[in-house]
């Protein structure tokens, strides 16, 4: 699997070079190398030490970003390893070679989560079909045949997606690399009968009922402030005071917090991806519920373990980096400790009952406060960077659907056009 490049080589790969400073079409900087064309699409120009030039078009600036930090990947891995004598070829490379690969370097910036789904979606389904295929022998036929196998032995729909989105990723990267040329996936159908469980947003009056009956609840204020900001549960729950500013009537959010139960511990990581790092404006609603406990941060009940310095890998700027758990903005006003994210949905599915209205999870209130928004006219593209997705297709296709009453209240619009 391994060759050496020899001295040519070594000179195409010795540096990397990009092109000018690009802007889209409102003026704003777009990066080296990348710049945006009359009609929307984004370009992204890549220069090899030796003066061969690479590029590519694409629909949005992140993806043409993250196509250039590929590239300059590539090359300086192919340096280090020329330098050596030993550099990768992949052209025999198993689909599981180039998944530890894969693993190796490119998942350095994704969640704990997410990296443990990939592999335990490759362990368990993608490796027992392809695994030992060389890379360029895959074709779309295996993955129809992994997802259909899925189907066949009763997985959920959203595991199913789950395994389709890593083989996703993991080709896409061997295309950005040039191993191979066409995307397996292309082709492949979701298997019929398998349908997403969709998230669903509450209705306004399930929103109002929802509210009224948690007023009861120590947990109303957490309720109400995902409800006004989006934020993930865990995001929510590591969120700390030096994170907050009331001048600017903002909050940042830089990480995120849960608790693992096999080892009985907390641990913070980075947002989902690196879109996950943003700032979010404050509404008054959210202003007026931070402003409400930092009056009691001093006085609130605060357990011994609470005094805990927790530490984690900043993804976007490559640091390490910590913080006291004392700092934390939401913590139980029983335990002293902040709220696991089963505790959460448990309560809620509590209130839910006595409300007499479907049951629900955390999750549900961060997709409420996009179809809010939406309902409201905000930008998509607005939505997007206030939740922190990488895509806008995110936002559009995930979290943005229309309720009955949007619908009736659009037809309704017409009557006064």
């Amino acid at each position: 699997m391994w060759y050496h490049f020899g001295v040519r080589a070594l000179s195409f790969f010795e540096q990397e070079g990009v092109g000018n400073m690009g802007k889209s079409l409102k003026g704003k900087e777009l990066g080296e190398g990348i710049s945006q064309r009359s009609d929307g699409y984004y370009v992204a120009r890549f220069r090899y030490g030796n003066g061969r030039r690479k590029q590519k078009v694409f629909t949005d600036i992140n993806s043409a970003k993250q196509w250039m930090i590929d590239k300059k990947f590539q090359v300086n891995h192919y340096v280090t390893n020329v330098v050596k004598e030993n550099a990768p070829d992949f052209t025999n490379t198993t689909v599981a070679e180039w998944y530890n690969y894969w693993n190796e370097f490119y998942n350095k910036d994704l969640s704990p989560n997410t990296i443990r789904n990939y592999r335990e979606r490759f362990n368990r389904n993608i490796f027992p079909v392809i695994g030992n295929l060389r890379l360029t022998d895959v074709r779309s036929i295996h993955c129809q045949m992994i997802l259909n196998n899925m189907k066949d032995e009763g997985y959920a729909a959203g595991t199913v997606y789950q395994t389709y989105i890593c083989m996703g990723v993991l080709f896409k990267a061997a295309i950005n690399n040039d191993i191979i040329i066409k995307h397996p996936l292309t082709g492949v159908t979701y298997p019929k009968g398998l349908k997403r469980k969709t998230i669903r947003a509450l209705t306004i009056d399930e929103q109002k009922t929802f509210l009224k009956i948690a007023e009861r609840s120590h947990n109303k204020l957490q309720y109400r402030f995902v409800l006004q900001t989006g934020l993930r549960t865990g995001e929510m729950i590591g969120l700390t005071w030096d994170c907050v500013d009331f001048d600017k009537k903002e909050i940042r959010i830089e990480k995120q917090m849960e608790y693992r139960y096999g080892n009985q511990y907390w641990r913070a990581c980075s947002p989902k991806t690196i879109s996950g790092f943003r700032t979010v404006p404050l509404s008054k609603e959210a202003l007026d519920i931070l402003m409400e406990i930092y009056k009691t941060k001093d006085i609130r009940k605060k357990a011994p373990e609470l005094d805990c310095v927790l530490t984690y890998m900043d993804t976007k700027n490559h640091v390490e980096k910590s913080f006291n758990m004392k700092n934390l903005v939401f913590i139980n006003y029983r335990t002293g400790m902040p709220n696991k994210s089963s505790s959460y949905d448990t309560h809620i599915d509590k209130l839910c009952k006595e409300a007499g209205i479907k049951s629900f999870g955390m999750h549900v209130l961060r997709h409420t406060f996009a179809t809010r928004c939406i309902e409201a006219g905000m930008n998509p593209k607005t939505l997007q960077k206030i939740l922190g997705h990488a895509s806008i297709k995110t936002t559009m296709d995930t979290y943005v659907d229309v309720t009955n009453e949007s619908l009736h209240e659009g037809i309704e619009l017409l009557s006064v056009i």
